[in-house]
This record gives structure tokens, C-alpha cells and sequence, in this order.
């Protein structure tokens, strides 16, 4: 199974309407809840392709029982072996995507605190397709509940095939934690992928993450360089293994041991790109823990993202749009650095 942590979990709140104007009252047309939070949104994408996939992080408060029922509400019950041990375990298992594509678990191995688990809410203009998002501050984590987290994440590795670090830090957790997951993923010998910014992304990164995906900003924050493929070469001499930078609507630059490739997707797709940064990180992890080469780890990320933004909410992507564009999105070797 694939691992996903995502300490800053959230309950993404989508609003639809006619077109979004400041200082008004509005009329919404539609409204989605989903369980969200960067790595969340990563394991639904990655149960869709047919991979099973653990979800840990923190959860708690009303919001948070909001987010594991809708969680559960995903796919029917199932169970997975050896995790049973761990409180609030919960797995769950689809029919599949209609495509003949089984679909994979989702299991819940969320840890409950004392906080309450943050909201983030969407503003969808229908007149341009256009996003404004409002992400709230997450819950203080104590160190008990830390210290329990990192019991259920030590434990979880065992199972682990792979394992994404994703998003920011809620306060209270120590601004090196992915250095230390990272550092505990490689004792077990599962290799990690890491997508945050920031300081976390700083002394992370020098923990040697076997993948790292920031985008544009994140990476020139880091390296202080703004062009894209002198940024990546950076961060990998930083720590990183191997780099795999989002340039939006340009596809994804990856900077890696065995060469650097840009890959592009055919066509520009008109829609909401919230969640096309974590469709990147489910492609990529599918790639890595099937083993195909890099050139076809971009194609799938590439293809996934732009399916995401054609899909309501994140965490979810247009599957007859990714079983079209991924044939199609074109790979380009880029020169060995001097």
C-alpha cells in the first residue's frame, strides 16, 4: 500500500456561483464537501488509478467527524492486514471506475485531537471558472498527540510501499518534521515524496526525500533562482534525490540521477486547478511504486493534472480526459548539467 500523511487535514468546502463580484451578497449555486488536505486529496486519486492507499495525519472536533464520515462514504467497507492495531482504523474498498480499473482501498488511520480540524472553502466564479480560495489555520497539536502520531506512523511503515509527505504543518508540530519522517520512512527502506514549501520544504529536503514536487514559487523560494532547471539541479544537490517541479499549465520539470525531462500536456484544459498538484503527486507515486521509467512517471503525473482541473473538487479528476491526454503528453530529454 501507499502511505499518505497529511498533518494538516482539512474539510474542503466548495461554493458555485453565477459570478463573483466584492462587496455583494451572492447566491450559491452549488455546494461540495470533501475530505481534503493535500495527501487525502493524493489517495483518492490514487484509489481511482486501483492503488491501495492508508491515509494518516490529525483529525478532530466537529469538522473532523465530517471528514472521516465522508471518507468512509468513498468506497464500500473493507478491511487491510496487519494495520488493525491502530486506533480509528477504518478500510474501505469501490467496485472500481466503471472502466475496468478495480478500484483500490482507502484506509483510515487518522489520529484524533483535541482541536478542531480546519475548513477550506473554494469560491467558484461561473462566469470565468476562476478559484478563490480562503484556507483556514489548522488545530494546535500537543505533544501527546505527537507522540502518538508518530507510534501509528513507525507502525504504518511496515505496510508501506511508498510514502507522501504532503502539505503544511499545523501549529504545535515542529517545523522539522518531515526531516524526521523521512528519516524514519528510510530506516524502514520505503522511499518518500515530499510536497510542502517553506521551511519545512528547507530542512526536509536535506533529509534526502527520494522525490520532492514543488512548484514554480516553492522551488525559486528555496534555491532563490527562478529558472526552473537551474532551481531543480539545485535542490538536488540540497538533498534531493530526484526533483519533479510543477509548472502549471507548462507540465512538470523533473531533475533526477538518470537524465532531466520536461513533459507538456497536448492541450491547455479550461477548469478549476486546485487540486492538479496533488493528481501530479498520485501520478508520480503510481510511477514510482510500479517501477516504469521516468519519462513515463511525467507522462501519467502530466496527464492527471490537467484531468484535474476538469473535475468539481480536488482530489478527483476527469478519467476520460486522463485516458486521452495520457498517450499524448509529450516528453522532452533535457540536457545533463555541465
Amino acid at each position: 500500500m501507499i502511505l499518505t500523511v497529511t498533518l494538516n487535514t482539512a474539510l474542503d468546502i466548495t461554493y458555485r456561483v453565477p459570478q463573483l463580484r466584492p462587496r455583494t451578497t451572492h447566491r450559491v449555486t452549488e455546494v461540495t464537501e470533501r475530505p481534503g488536505g493535500k495527501g487525502v486529496n493524493v489517495a483518492r486519486v490514487l484509489a481511482a488509478l486501483g492503488h491501495d492507499t492508508v491515509v494518516t495525519g490529525f483529525v478532530g472536533g466537529v469538522t473532523g467527524t465530517v471528514l472521516r464520515e465522508l471518507l468512509s462514504g468513498l468506497t464500500g467497507l473493507t478491511g487491510l492486514t496487519g494495520l488493525t492495531g491502530h486506533a480509528g482504523l477504518t478500510g474501505h474498498a469501490g467496485p472500481g471506475d466503471g472502466r475496468g480499473t478495480p478500484r483500490g482501498a482507502i484506509t483510515d488511520a487518522l489520529v484524533p485531537i483535541a482541536g478542531t480540524t480546519r475548513r477550506t472553502i473554494g469560491l467558484v466564479d461561473g462566469a470565468t471558472g476562476d478559484t478563490t480560495q480562503l484556507n483556514e489555520p489548522g488545530p494546535v497539536v500537543t505533544t501527546p498527540e505527537w507522540s502518538a502520531f508518530l507510534d501509528t506512523y513507525t507502525g504504518l511503515l511496515s505496510e508501506a510501499s511508498a510514502v507522501a509527505l504532503c502539505g503544511s504543518l499545523p501549529p504545535g508540530v515542529p517545523v522539522g518534521t518531515y526531516a524526521q519522517l523521512i528519516r524514519e520512512a528510510h530506516a524502514a527502506g520505503v522511499p518518500t515524496l515530499l510536497d510542502t514549501s517553506g521551511e519545512p520544504l528547507r530542512r526536509g529536503i536535506a533529509a534526502r526525500p527520494h522525490v520532492v514536487k514543488p512548484n514554480a514559487d516553492e522551488l525559486a523560494g528555496l534555491t532563490g533562482s527562478t529558472d526552473p532547471l537551474r532551481a531543480a539541479r539545485d535542490a538536488r544537490r540540497r538533498g534531493a534525490r530526484a526533483v519533479a517541479a510543477s509548472l502549471g499549465p507548462d507540465g512538470i520539470l523533473a531533475v533526477t540521477s538518470q537524465g532531466s525531462w520536461h513533459a507538456t500536456p497536448p492541450r491547455r484544459l479550461a477548469g478549476n486547478p486546485t487540486g492538479a498538484g496533488d493528481a501530479a503527486v498520485a501520478g508520480l507515486l503510481s510511477g514510482l511504486v510500479d517501477e516504469v521509467p521516468w519519462p513515463d512517471r511525467l507522462a501519467r503525473a502530466v496527464a492527471l493534472s490537467a484531468a484535474a482541473v476538469r473535475a468539481p473538487a480536488a482530489g478527483e479528476f476527469d478519467r476520460s480526459a486522463y485516458d486521452e491526454l495520457l498517450g499524448r503528453v509529450e516528453v522532452t530529454e533535457r540536457p545533463v548539467a555541465a
